[in-house]
């Protein structure tokens, strides 16, 4: 599903370079938007086309994560050629894709697994991943791979499952139930990582590794999260973890404590399953706030979950929203 190509962004960092004047990347971002609901609508075909769209208004450039779902839309369409072409870019260009573990177990390419470039493409990740691990410390890569798919799958499931029978289903309580005692091994395994060596960089256990340890923390108990925050905050200003996701956590935190967040990266779901961004310090300033970390503007964030954030709109309901999170912070004391 589409969510899952979203874990491309933990293991292939790469900046566009060599734009021309002419090249449109606003544009750009409103097709990719705009072929991610197509994606989401089941609408393959489509979504492939106003993918290449998009990337035609770069001078058929695209960053990685794009690229890779193009070609899942591609693949589903039922055109492999176009689908492999795509992912030969990924895997032989500037950006190395080495996600050698996704690329062979996402369903959306599997129309792909009998052509003849297949193995080929898989060969290239494959390197890939060896040429980015090699300074690495094995053991722990592996370790740390290991906890990213667990945390992943399952949640990725979940979403799977809320599509089809919502979110208040005994099926969906089930398997969140499953949700939370894996993640209590993997709180266990990174807490005693962390304690023992501290928040460990890229250049020791690779971005995805060192993504890893972040998402752990960011789903632990309130109580974990609280002490291993300034870490964090240090590991941030020692360049060994990215301000983006340190802001993902310092929202969590403020809410869980009953404080605004400050990012706007937590979403809320209402009583009637409509989604909401959850009570925000000063809407006005909060992309700037978010530039400042390296995230995007809130409204694209909450493209998401296919909402809108209205600045004056939100504003004017602020109440509503501090009364939801008032509400939320009395039922967990």
């Amino acid at each position: 599903m589409k969510h899952s190509k979203l874990l491309l962004s933990l293991t292939a960092f790469f900046f566009l370079t060599g734009l021309s004047a002419q090249d449109d990347m606003q544009g750009y971002k409103s097709k990719v938007s705009e072929a991610y609901k197509l994606y989401e609508a089941k609408k393959y075909k489509e979504s492939a086309n106003t993918y290449a769209e998009g990337f035609a208004l770069i001078g058929r450039k695209a960053y990685p994560n794009d690229r890779y779902n193009a070609a899942c839309s591609y693949a589903l369409a039922g055109e492999k050629d176009s689908a492999l072409y795509h992912l030969y870019r990924l895997a032989d260009g500037k950006s190395k894709y080495n996600n050698i573990s996704h690329l062979t177990t996402d369903v959306d390419l599997k129309s792909l697994y009998q052509e003849k470039s297949w193995e080929e493409i898989v060969s290239y990740v494959r390197a890939n991943k060896e040429l980015a691990e090699k300074d690495l410390e094995k053991p722990l890569v592996t370790m740390l791979d290991s906890i990213h798919e667990l945390d992943q799958k399952l949640r990725l499931k979940s979403r799977e499952l809320m599509d089809e029978f919502g979110w208040k289903s005994d099926t969906v309580k089930n398997l969140w139930v499953t949700i939370q005692y894996q993640d209590s091994i993997n709180e266990l395994a990174i807490t005693n990582l962390l304690d023992e060596r501290g928040w460990l960089g890229s250049e020791v256990v690779g971005v995805k590794g060192n993504s890893t340890l972040f998402l752990v923390i960011q789903h632990a108990p309130i109580e974990t999260q609280q002490k291993y925050l300034p870490m964090m905050r240090q590991a941030v200003k020692d360049g060994k973890a990215r301000g983006s996701s340190l802001a993902l956590l310092e929202d969590r935190v403020n809410l869980r404590t009953g404080k605004k967040q400050i990012y706007g990266s937590q979403i809320g779901t209402a009583s009637d399953g409509a989604y909401y961004v959850q009570a925000l310090e000063d809407p006005l300033n909060v992309d700037k706030r978010r530039a400042s970390v390296g995230l995007g503007v809130l409204n694209s964030y909450t493209a998401r979950w296919d909402f809108s954030f209205d600045t004056k709109e939100y504003i004017k309901n602020i109440k509503k929203y501090e009364d939801l999170l008032e509400n939320m912070t009395t039922k967990k004391k």
